[in-house]
């Protein structure tokens, strides 16, 4: 891939990045060229000069964040990259901060002191209403593609008419019993669960300047800290399995650092007597993925131990973060100890997803898909099912060997150039239920499946969307055509998807507050974990009013696509009004009776003008033209005395059909001066944000009286 990148960093004019999201981290930035270190800098690199378009459904996951890093792989950091007419922005971070408090003040009644999961369902209005995100997102609903392909000729568009989700309730209480209570208690705590020192060696600095530690180093570390915590308890939630192995994992790196610190005769006797106390459950030492089949009897690897990073004792209290530590192991001890206890039959997470397979009467004949964010979920519930007697069962996770591929045409042959037919031909069995984590939520066609199982709780519902968009995407005639010809008993199903999530009713509530507890993030539950009857889980839900699951998956027509598909059908049912409109003359006027009795308006389009680079470059003067900026519309109300800017709310005021009357009732003196403030209005939010020289000034296209 090397070779292949530089190639393009050479010779490439337009970079397309599709699945953009995975580059709204930075990560480690290191020096240029080979030393970077995060393929978000070795983007940054390569798209220098570039123009490049981002793909994603995606563009903000949890903070507008994510949108400013992708935007700055073309800006190159230059904080005034949009400072220029139209836009006028003169500082990017800037105006995203701005943006983000307006957006958490206004839909979520905050002010921003505590971190918050952004809902982009929720965001999309008033972001859209946003000048930046105006000019450089192109975001067309479903609905919308389906409706502007019809206008554009004929052919089929086919998408499958999602049905609203169901919620398989099951009891967080009997599966877990103490073990619940255990973790609810370490979670309640004055230290939260785990210190976790080992991660947070700044928290115990006794060196000279504080000071020296910069701030940004501080809180990186801190974020670590919150980041394993809240790991555990989504492990926690999605299987006993995922959460006995996390245990392990922490165990075992906890147990390297305290070999590698313990240096004192007290430091290795406690270490020593923790050891002696727990050598019942050190003896059970599960097979993990980190450790070879030479080293599974050891629990502390060498490998382990080479990668502790030995702080100096001058600098840190190295004896106070090995006293955390051996609580901390005391802690993990007594969960693991809970967990011996633990079987698969008391699982009635498990269970309830095993009689919803055996029953149902599509999920027990037919394809079905089933998502868990976690690996060792994602095996055990295959090992599970299996033994339960449940034909057709297989897994992938990231770490699965072999070709993925292979897996994915043996779950979905259709819609992977294959059939049936072709992979019985090939002695390749066919999959029928296909465990998965999130390798496989992006990027994939999966339409062979019509149902799609969500195993954990939806802590981001983005993640939720990308996985049910596996199996609710665009189909191909010829393909169903083939599906229904080999598989006749697929009829009724073909057109037609479902999805199920697991959600624990009874504790959910203590699951959320546990979550914001640990992550210090106020959490939105999404509107579409779980719709029935319009509510969450019950009537007396008091998350948020729930809105119409078809209009989640395929998205309320906005006012600008509305305005779209009205200029396709005028231009379709109009031949020549392209040609009509552009010889009008500049200032063309009239008028209408206004929509609502006793009130009037003036409206006004004007073109605004912008910095011409090529003129300039030529003339070697500054020569701004309305080539080089925008149209925008603008309704002066007489009786607020208010210009108002939003082409959604003036629209249905200024629409006309060719027999509506022209009329026609203020002087000519007091429309001119309504022009006059409207002009100073634009002077004032507009030329001087671009910082237009004297003398330049909008044109007007078009203006209407509306008494």
């Amino acid at each position: 891939m090397a070779d292949e990148l530089e190639q393009v960093r050479t010779q490439a004019d337009v970079i397309i990045v599709d699945e953009a999201h995975h580059f709204r981290n930075t990560g480690t930035r290191g020096s240029e060229g080979e030393g970077r270190r995060s393929r978000y800098w070795r983007l940054y690199d390569i798209a220098k000069g570039k123009q490049i378009y981002l793909l994603t459904a995606t563009p903000i996951n949890n903070s507008l964040l994510d949108f400013q890093h992708m935007v700055e792989l073309f800006s190159q950091h230059k904080t005034d990259h949009f400072a220029e007419a139209p836009l006028g922005i003169h500082s990017l971070p800037g105006h995203i901060r701005q943006l983000e408090k307006a957006i958490e003040k206004e839909i979520y009644g905050t002010t921003g002191e505590e971190p918050l999961d952004l809902n982009l369902a929720d965001a999309a209005p008033k972001l859209f209403a946003d000048p930046l995100f105006d000019a450089l997102v192109v975001q067309r609903s479903r609905r919308y593609v389906k409706e502007s392909m019809v206008r554009e000729g004929p052919g089929e568009v086919l998408f499958p008419e999602p049905r609203k989700p169901k919620v398989i309730n099951y009891s967080v209480k009997q599966t877990y019993g103490k073990l619940l209570d255990m973790v609810a208690v370490a979670f309640q705590k004055q230290a939260p669960l785990f210190v976790l020192g080992i991660y947070n060696p700044y928290a115990y600095y006794k060196g000279g300047d504080p000071d020296v530690i910069p701030a940004l180093e501080r809180g990186r570390r801190q974020q670590v800290v919150a980041l394993i915590r809240t790991s555990f308890l989504k492990r926690f939630e999605s299987s006993a399995e995922a959460f006995r192995q996390s245990c392990w994992g922490l165990l075992q790196k906890l147990l390297a650092w305290a070999e590698v610190h313990a240096e004192t005769a007290h430091e290795k006797s406690s270490l020593e007597r923790w050891k002696r106390k727990n050598a019942k459950l050190l003896d059970y030492s599960p097979q993990l993925d980190l450790l070879s089949e030479e080293e599974e009897d050891d629990l502390v690897t060498p490998e382990l131990l080479d990668a502790v990073e030995k702080l100096p004792r001058d600098d840190f209290a190295v004896d106070e973060i090995l006293q955390d530590t051996l609580q901390d192991l005391e802690q993990i001890a007594d969960f693991l100890n809970e967990l011996e206890n633990f079987k698969p039959r008391q699982d009635k997470k498990l269970t309830e997803l095993i009689k919803l397979l055996n029953t149902d009467p599509v999920a027990s004949k037919h394809k079905v898909l089933i998502f868990s964010e976690f690996g060792d979920t994602a095996r055990y519930l295959a090992e599970q099912l299996k033994l339960a007697g449940i034909k057709g069962v297989d897994q992938i996770d990231s770490n699965t060997s072999g070709d993925r591929a292979r897996i994915i045409e043996r779950f979905s042959p259709y819609y992977n150039e294959s059939s049936r037919g072709a992979l019985v031909k090939a002695s390749r069995e066919e999959i029928r239920i296909l465990i998965s984590t999130d390798v496989l939520s992006e990027g994939l066609n999966l339409q062979d499946a019509t149902r799609l199982i969500n195993y954990d709780l939806h802590w981001n519902p983005v993640r939720l969307m990308q996985r049910i968009g596996r199996v609710d995407r665009r189909m191909n005639p010829e393909i169903e055509k083939r599906i229904v010809r080999d598989h006749p008993d697929q009829q009724l199903l073909r057109g037609t998807v479902g999805y199920w999530n697991f959600l624990p009713p009874g504790e959910l509530d203590d699951l959320l507050r546990l979550y914001q507890r640990v992550s210090h993030k106020t959490l939105r539950i999404s509107k579409t974990l779980g719709i029935e009857g319009r509510k969450l889980l019950s009537e007396d839900d008091d998350y948020e009013d729930l809105r119409n699951f078809d209009e989640q998956m395929e998205g309320t027509i906005t006012a600008d696509e509305t305005m779209h598909l009205e200029w396709q059908d005028l231009l379709r049912h109009h031949s020549g009004l392209t040609d009509t409109v552009m010889a009008f003359p500049d200032g063309i006027f009239s008028g209408k009776e206004h929509p609502k009795p006793g009130s009037k308006a003036v409206f006004f389009c004007y073109a605004r003008p912008g910095y011409d680079k090529d003129a300039s470059s030529k003339s070697g003067e500054d020569e701004w033209t309305t080539n080089s900026g925008d149209v925008k519309w603008y309704l002066y109300d007489l009786f607020a005395g208010v210009v108002r800017e939003e082409a959604s709310g003036i629209i249905d005021l200024i629409r006309s059909a060719p027999e509506t009357p022209r009329l026609t009732k203020m002087e000519r003196p007091a429309l001119s001066d309504i022009r006059v403030l409207v002009e100073k209005h634009i002077t004032k939010t507009y030329l001087r944000k671009v910082q237009a020289p004297l003398g330049v000034k909008p044109i007007l296209r078009a203006w209407m009286e509306l008494g």
